[in-house]
């Protein structure tokens, strides 16, 4: 401590402001109050002078030197707002409103509830937030920071100096905040973080609404208020539906790549620009929802989204928040729900993320075998530490309340429940237990979905997970549920693609691929997926992976498209494979549309729509997919043949549909089928139809009347053509005429 003037000064902490080493500047900037004297205190690097000046105008003070670096003070008085004027050797002036001269905005109790992990909102806090304190315009700057010895916001408002606005560590909970007054909209900023070890290095705002594009890393001042919302009677429609009982018929898309600008003029459409392209298109295919690949801000294009660097930022390939709020908007105006890729699994290790955000392990664990990813080079996050998982809750509600998200499809779940997931012996942690499951990822999926499950607005959850882990989709109250409404059935997907890659004249040594799903499809309530990763890395498109000549890949293309729309569950199909296009999936190119000049791919494009539309309008399709009684074999035994014989039913006898699919190239005539009940039986649908690519030769025109000769284990039979490589759906269309009759004459009686 020394006497200086009339003030006792600690130099030791003046040192602290000007090398940018003092957490808390606001205890010796700003207004200060010594011995009943109350005055102001000031820093300002590379200044000859500084004048204190009375907001209101009316007062002006010459602020004393207290050294040669910058530090200023000036008696005041108390409660009289001011501002600030620093003068330079060039002549030059800047006047300013004092950062320090603000109160915190964030309470005991936001601490309190972040540190808890249920601080549902803090995206609202944390990051950086437009505000009106005390009459004065700026932001509020926060970031948790737990092991930082100091934390500065910098931006082209300051330079870039670190000196400029230190911000102050809130009490016993490792946040920082700073309010700083006439900040714009659109300012460029990140935080400059001083280490234990004393590194200093700058780091991206963790809860960013919007950042710069790729290459360049940092985040932007935004506002998220005054949009003008126009889907409240979807809203409404949504929370009313029952997904269960209603077809879900979802496009995966990346927006980057399902069209491009023509004239090379700029990289991709805006949000703006490509919502009604897309709208029109799944309109007109039919489809319910669109699933979209991660738009979370992302650094690497070929990741497609699922190495995050901005989680709460929509990329800015494709325009602002506000763009995107209108891409969601036009969506539900055209009645299409829309689910989002979300990647709470690992976060990537670019030096401007979250990755030892403050020199040491704060999002992802400190231990290699719990916090990296072996095989894909990422971070793992720490779902035990509260603050970590209150981030990933907060985010994921966040898309929901700000975009007006319909769903949320959370990738990668297999890895975040297994602590072995891609390691080795010795390379992982068991649990409490002594097992491999990870019981933080689960309490933490449990209480996401249970957060979800409570808003009670039609939102999906959706999991991702290759393995057998029990009862994703069991409500979290019931026994072990983790809370999910649907569960991507990876296993029909490998199953049914490695049989249909294999030539018709061996696929009878792998009928089982074709039925054992049915074995397990009522475990968890299952989305059937023909997803991105299917067409990527070798894989292939899917025309490319059915076997024989095109006309042949096309017939198994469409009888495979035909099994997977009549299979219990709801559907997926990845984009570019309803038009059959012949290239895998690569992020850097439009679909190639012009595929559609062919008359092969065009009319592969109108059977896909005509599957949905049929999908749509047949209740037997969708009405009781989670439910047994839904679904019926006729005949799934016939190997040799590689004929399939089966029912989609509801409770209702005039719903019942009957579908038969043939996996090899040989054409059945009179083909014995047995049948649930007596009566007529009309083929409503035939992939073999000329306006399909098919042959228009094996087509049932006629209506078909049952016998009553014994079939299949059935009392009542039928004959009926069956197709090569071909799916046919016949329709019951009630009793034969004598059994009306006699219906008729038991009514009059």
């Amino acid at each position: 401590m020394a006497q200086m003037g009339y003030r006792t000064w600690n130099f030791e902490e003046i040192y602290a402001i000007e090398n940018a080493l003092h957490n808390n500047p606001h205890h010796i900037l700003g207004p200060q109050e010594e011995e009943g004297e109350f005055y102001i205190n000031a820093y300002f690097p590379n200044t000859c002078a500084m004048k204190c000046i009375c907001a209101e105008g009316d007062l002006e003070s010459i602020m004393e030197p207290v050294d040669q670096y910058g530090f200023y003070t000036v008696p005041w008085e108390k409660g009289k707002s001011y501002c600030l004027e620093a003068y330079f050797e060039d002549g030059t002036s800047y006047q300013y409103r004092d950062a320090y001269a603000f109160a915190p905005v964030i309470t005991q109790e936001d601490i309190e509830k972040y540190q808890k992990g249920y601080h549902y909102e803090i995206y609202r806090l944390l990051g950086a937030h437009k505000r009106v304190i005390d009459g004065v315009e700026g932001v509020l700057f926060a970031v948790w920071a737990p092991n930082a010895g100091r934390v500065s916001v910098v931006g082209d408002f300051n330079l870039w100096d670190g000196r400029r606005h230190p911000m102050r560590r809130l009490e016993n909970s490792g946040i920082f905040e700073l309010f700083v007054p006439d900040v714009k909209e659109g300012a460029l900023y990140k935080f400059e973080i001083r280490a234990q070890n004393g590194d200093v290095f700058l780091k991206a705002d963790p809860y960013a609404n919007y950042a710069q594009l790729r290459p360049e890393t940092a985040s932007i001042v935004t506002d998220l208020e005054g949009f003008e919302w126009s889907d409240k009677k979807w809203l409404k429609q949504r929370k009313k539906a029952d997904t269960k009982k209603l077809p879900m018929s979802i496009y995966e898309v990346h927006l980057g790549a399902w069209k491009k600008p023509e004239n090379g003029e700029k990289e991709f459409y805006s949000y703006r620009e490509i919502a009604p392209m897309l709208a029109s298109y799944v309109k007109e295919m039919e489809y319910t929802h669109i699933e979209l690949m991660p738009i979370m801000e992302h650094p690497y294009d070929p990741s497609w989204g699922y190495q995050v660097t901005g989680y709460f930022a929509p990329t800015a390939r494709y325009g602002t928040p506000k763009d995107f709020m209108y891409f969601m908007n036009y969506m539900h105006e055209q009645g299409i729900g829309v689910i989002l890729d979300w990647v709470p699994a690992h976060f990537p290790k670019d030096a401007f993320g979250l990755g030892r955000f403050d020199g040491m392990a704060v999002y992802e664990h400190e231990d290699p075998r719990k916090g990296e990813h072996p095989d894909w080079g990422t971070y793992i996050f720490n779902y035990g530490r509260p603050e970590v998982s209150n981030f990933l809750i907060a985010n994921a509600l966040y898309w929901l309340n700000e975009y007006h998200v319909d769903g949320i499809r959370m990738d990668a779940v297999a890895s975040m429940l297994y602590l072995d997931y891609g390691r080795k012996d010795g390379e992982w942690i068991a649990n409490e237990y002594g097992g491999n499951g990870n019981l933080e990822a689960v309490a933490f999926l449990r209480h996401l979905n249970s957060i979800v499950d409570k808003r009670n607005d039609g939102t999906l959850m959706i999991a991702e997970e290759s393995t057998a882990w029990p009862y994703l989709t069991r409500k979290v109250e019931e026994p072990e549920g983790i809370g999910f409404d649907y569960k991507w059935n990876m296993g029909w997907m490998n199953d049914f693609l490695d049989y249909m890659k294999t030539d018709p004249l061996f696929r009878k040594g792998k009928h089982g691929e074709l039925t054992f799903s049915m074995v397990y499809a009522y475990s968890e309530n299952y989305i059937l997926v023909l997803s991105h990763d299917e067409v990527v890395h070798g894989k292939c498109s899917m025309i490319h992976k059915m076997p024989g000549d095109m006309e042949q890949k096309f017939a198994n293309l469409r009888v495979a498209y035909g099994y997977m729309m009549t299979h219990p569950g709801k559907k997926l199909l990845f984009m570019g494979q309803d038009i059959a296009q012949y290239k895998e999936f690569d992020e850097k190119v439009s679909l190639d549309w012009d595929v559609l000049k062919q008359e092969s791919n065009a009319k592969l494009q109108h059977y896909y729509k005509a599957l949905n539309h049929l999908y749509k309008e047949e209740p037997a399709l969708y009405a009781y997919d989670t439910s047994e009684k839904g679904f019926e074999w006729i005949n799934c035994v016939s190997a040799n043949e590689s004929i399939l014989v089966f029912m989609r039913k509801t409770r209702r006898k005039g719903e019942m549909l009957l579908v038969i699919c043939n996996f090899t190239p040989v054409a059945h005539e009179h083909y014995k089928i047995g049948v649930p009940y007596d009566g007529k039986y009309k083929e409503i649908f035939t992939s073999d139809a000329i306006e399909f690519g098919g042959s228009g030769e094996y087509q049932n025109k006629r209506m078909r009347h049952s016998k009553k000769e014994e079939c299949d284990e059935r009392k009542h039979s039928m004959k009926v053509t069956v197709p090569p490589l071909g799916m046919s759906i016949f329709k019951y269309m009630g009793g034969t005429d004598s059994q009306a009759g006699k219906k008729e004459k038991g009514k009059e009686k």
